[in-house]
């Protein structure tokens, strides 16, 4: 299976992987990842091995360079001898990769080389979230798919890390709060004065302990939160960024009472392990995105900047179904932080409830 570079894609790629291994129990299941990406697959049960693609950075990637890189790794994997090859990934140098490698039968989507490159190609329906769109492959290929349900897994060495790091915080049992900041795209970002005001209300109106968990790249972003904080609310706020890498965010995430932030794959391994989630959308599409199979809130600004449908007019209307979102590109600027709060606390008022949404 091909599924390279962003974490979110690849965790909504575990119900395909479940659904493969039941059809194929004795294969031997690859998942070529890229080195971002892949931890959150180590402890998946239904692949065999992970295949880091490391490919040249993109700022600097050459064309020359690519195809060399290419040509290499097609070279590399055809002499593993694949008779298969899902290509979760639309690109056209995922597609190319598995022509050139030989892999007899290929399935990828519609639009990325099909028809000349891939034994079988899927058309990508609009709306459908990421999940369905992965298991409509297995169904093109006339393999059984279940229910979709989402699942994670905790090596326990993971696990006993991440409980020394949560020991020490003296939380006396106080509701814990993963807090999701951060994106690599600009237009998904949350006014940070906003999301430091609803973590002051967290810890002070309702007693929580909230945390921060991400890369080198997310460090000026958690600083900026903890300086609009403030001491007092601060000293609740932990970032274990520096301790945890990729797989064992996972390990402190499974510890959750509540997930929240802006689209970002920190919020698909939350609900991967079934942590309640408040997903805040602006300039992507919530019905392929959203959190898949736990409670989710998604939060939807009401000030359209670009949409697909000309007669579209009311983005809460629709939104209010809870169901479906209109295709459009919103602002983050108009979420409130009412609006927000209302959301977790309905969420933490049902927490003791099991139940799963897809």
């Amino acid at each position: 299976m091909v599924r390279t570079r962003f974490v979110g894609d690849t965790v909504l790629a575990i119900p395909f992987l479940r659904n493969l291994r039941q059809a194929f129990p004795s294969a031997i299941i690859d998942v070529l990842v890229e080195p971002a990406s892949g931890g959150v697959l180590a402890d998946c049960p239904y692949k065999d091995e992970l295949i880091t693609w490391s490919r040249p950075p993109r700022r600097r990637r050459l064309l020359p360079e690519s195809l060399t890189n290419l040509v290499a790794y097609a070279g590399w994997l055809r002499g593993r001898g694949y008779t298969r090859a899902y290509v979760l990934k639309r690109a056209l140098s995922s597609t190319l990769l598995v022509r050139l490698a030989g892999i007899p039968h290929s399935v990828g989507f519609a639009g990325q080389g099909g028809g000349l490159l891939l034994s079988r190609s899927v058309p990508i329906a609009e709306d459908r979230h990421e999940v369905e769109v992965f298991l409509d492959q297995l169904r093109a290929d006339g393999l059984p798919v279940d229910d979709a349900h989402n699942e994670n897994w905790v090596s326990p060495a993971t696990a006993a890390k991440v409980e020394t790091l949560l020991e020490a915080v003296e939380d006396g049992g106080r509701t814990r709060v993963f807090i999701a900041p951060q994106s690599t795209c600009w237009e998904k970002q949350w006014p940070l004065d906003r999301l430091a005001a609803v973590i002051a209300r967290l810890v002070e109106e309702q007693g929580c302990e909230c945390f921060l968990c991400g890369g080198p790249g997310d460090a000026a972003t958690h600083q900026t939160l903890k300086r609009l904080l403030g001491p007092g609310p601060a000293s609740h706020l932990h970032d274990f960024s520096s301790s945890l890498n990729l797989r064992e965010t996972g390990g402190l995430l499974a510890r959750m009472d509540l997930c929240l932030g802006i689209d970002t794959g920190l919020l698909h391994i939350a609900a991967s392990f079934g942590v309640p989630v408040v997903a805040l959308f602006g300039p992507t599409n919530p019905n392929q995105w959203r959190p898949w199979g736990t409670r989710c809130e998604v939060i939807r600004s009401p000030r359209v900047m670009h949409s697909r449908h000309h007669r579209l007019r009311d983005v809460n209307a629709a939104s209010a179904l809870k169901s479906h979102w209109p295709r459009c590109e919103a602002s983050m600027d108009d979420i409130g932080i009412e609006e927000v709060m209302a959301a977790i606390d309905r969420l933490l008022a049902a927490r003791l409830c099991p139940t799963r949404v897809q």
